[in-house]
């Protein structure tokens, strides 16, 4: 989880009138990088080679690569995004991490759609119930800390150790063979939560008034975990 600098005011020292127009554009760009992920996941599905190559790399231990990949663009995006105050560069950023997420969610996807097939309630039923309960919860949790006003910034450290600790597991899963199984889906999808709950107080509470990008960036990361653990949950119900 990346720090950021502030150049421009803090949002919460702001009036209530320019505070209320940060969070509407953090929401639009948040919006704007939810249809654009839908927009690049489905022409990635057009590419074959693509999309066998994304699940190739969802075996064994190329996952490892993968998440590797992942991770280090991950990195550079976030640094574009949180510690640059160069709005282009924030939205290259922002680009950035988006097509990351389309690709790395080929093989999740996927696999969703063969499990719905399996099923009688048709191909996007899976699909559809994680998309609805994902925005359901997203809306909840954000809607307790935009009410609130609370501080959540002392999750950093849990949520850290908890990050950590998952990547353990997973590394350790896919070496020795094992399934983490659905517990460890529930709790990803807790942790992903508390996620949610840090980066909309820091877009309350740290960002400053030209971040709006960078705050859109981190309530997206958000997002698309508790979606990612989510769809996991019911695609193997």
């Amino acid at each position: 989880m990346e720090e950021f600098q502030q150049v421009a005011p803090v949002v919460s020292s702001l009036t209530d009138e320019k505070r209320v127009a940060f969070y509407k554009k953090t929401y639009t760009h948040l919006a704007m990088a939810v249809l654009l992920f839908v927009i690049v996941e489905w022409v990635f599905f057009q590419i074959e080679p693509l999309v066998n190559f994304a699940f190739s790399m969802a075996q064994g231990w190329r996952w490892l690569i993968m998440l590797g990949g992942f991770m280090l663009v991950t990195n550079y995006a976030e640094k574009m995004a949180y510690k640059n105050h160069n709005i282009n560069q924030q939205y290259l950023g922002l680009l950035l991490y988006v097509v990351a997420q389309a690709f790395i969610f080929i093989p999740m996807i996927g696999y969703a759609i063969i499990a719905s097939q399996s099923t009688i309630t048709g191909e996007t039923s899976i699909l559809s119930q994680a998309v609805v309960l994902t925005l359901s919860l997203f809306t909840g949790l954000s809607a307790v800390v935009l009410f609130t006003k609370k501080d959540f910034s002392f999750l950093r450290s849990m949520l850290t150790i908890g990050f950590f600790i998952a990547m353990g597991l997973i590394v350790a899963g896919i070496i020795f063979g094992f399934d983490l199984g659905l517990w460890f889906s529930a709790g990803m999808v807790i942790l992903a939560s508390g996620s949610i709950l840090y980066q909309t107080s820091n877009m309350v509470h740290k960002y400053s008034e030209d971040q709006y990008v960078g705050a859109s960036l981190g309530l997206f990361a958000s997002l698309m975990l508790l979606f990612w653990y989510i769809l996991s949950i019911l695609s193997n119900d």
